[in-house]
């Protein structure tokens, strides 16, 4: 595959063609999925619960980010790697620069952090020193003590307000991509639509411009009870890559997020 850049990504966005975006750990994974068809890899920061057992996403350090984006930039076909900054790695500006420049210089093309207009500041900086930003807003793991669970956000109108106007915000900082979690169908799509960016979903509706899962998910192998957003491909598949190219003809189809794997 021809290797996926911001601008390509950009072009599909204008051009109304969907995306599909899925989590990678590993050289091997990296490598079958990108083979696939995925054009973007996110190496999450959801590898502290699908790899490493903890019950959470906090535990995960900029080391492991680290670790795990370079396995996955040995065995990318031309997918752009898009890396996790972990908890509490972007504090300050001095913690996010350090934070990014460790990531980037492990294989990453970009950071994705979470978090509302307060990371204005902090994506503008990034973005001034070259490095591209994805705005992570809704349901943002990392401040699940806070938000108290995870929990569809931005259901009532104040918090979606606030979302859109976060949203606007973080573009006009600098961010090349927004990540929505966890957000109603009606206002993912009225945040991507006032986007000029590509905007990216996980339970926020067929609308968006793109979708991501974490592989794990989507192959039916998480256990425990599964999100309400989340498909097993490996039902309707007799191998991995055949499950994943299945995600990645849905996802360009918009036949995948249904009704079903959405939130009203």
């Amino acid at each position: 595959m021809k290797a996926v850049t911001l601008h390509d990504l950009s072009a599909k966005k204008r051009a109304g063609e969907k995306f599909a975006v899925l989590t990678a750990y590993d050289s091997t994974f990296a490598h079958v999925a990108s083979s696939a068809g995925v054009e973007v890899l996110l190496v999450g920061d959801s590898l502290g619960m699908v790899l490493q057992g903890e019950n959470s996403t906090l535990p995960v350090t900029v080391e492991d980010m680290a670790y795990h984006t370079r396995a996955v930039a040995k065995g990318n076909q031309g997918a752009l790697i898009m890396s996790d900054l972990p908890f509490m790695s972007y504090a300050t500006l001095e913690q996010a620069l350090e934070s990014s420049a460790a990531i980037m210089r492990a294989g990453a093309h970009m950071v994705k952090l979470e978090g509302g207009m307060w990371l204005a500041d902090t994506i503008k900086a990034l973005s001034q020193q070259g490095v591209p930003v994805c705005a992570h807003l809704g349901l943002t793991p990392q401040s699940v003590n806070k938000l108290g669970g995870y929990k569809v956000q931005g259901r009532d109108n104040h918090a979606a307000t606030q979302m859109l106007e976060d949203a606007k915000r973080l573009e006009e900082a600098g961010a090349d991509i927004l990540l929505l979690e966890c957000v109603p169908t009606l206002l993912a799509a009225e945040i991507t639509k006032n986007s000029n960016v590509p905007v990216i979903g996980i339970g926020a509706g067929h609308h968006t411009d793109a979708q991501v899962l974490v592989m794990h998910d989507m192959l039916g192998i998480t256990p425990g009870r599964t999100a309400k957003f989340v498909k097993n491909f490996m039902a309707e598949a007799t191998s991995i890559q055949g499950a994943i190219e299945k995600y990645v003809a849905d996802v360009k189809s918009a036949t995948f997020p249904d009704a079903d794997h959405s939130f009203e």
